[in-house]
C-alpha cells in the first residue's frame, strides 16, 4: 500500500470505530479483534513505507 491507501485505511478504521461505538458493538470480541488487527496493519504499513523512504 502507498500513502493514499494508508490514509484511506485509516479513515475506514475511524469510521468503523465510530459506528461500532454508536451501535454499542465495542464489547464484542470479534469487533475488538477487527479494530486491533486493522490498527496493527496500518502501523506495520507505515513502518514499511518509512523504511523504504529512508533507503532511497
Amino acid at each position: 500500500m502507498n500513502n493514499n491507501a494508508t490514509l484511506l485505511a485509516t479513515g475506514l478504521l475511524v469510521v468503523f470505530f465510530f459506528s461500532a461505538g454508536l451501535l454499542d458493538l465495542l464489547n464484542n470480541f470479534l469487533v475488538m479483534m477487527l479494530l486491533f488487527l486493522g490498527f496493527i496493519g496500518i502501523v506495520i504499513n507505515i513502518v514499511i513505507i518509512k523504511s523504504k523512504d529512508e533507503d532511497e
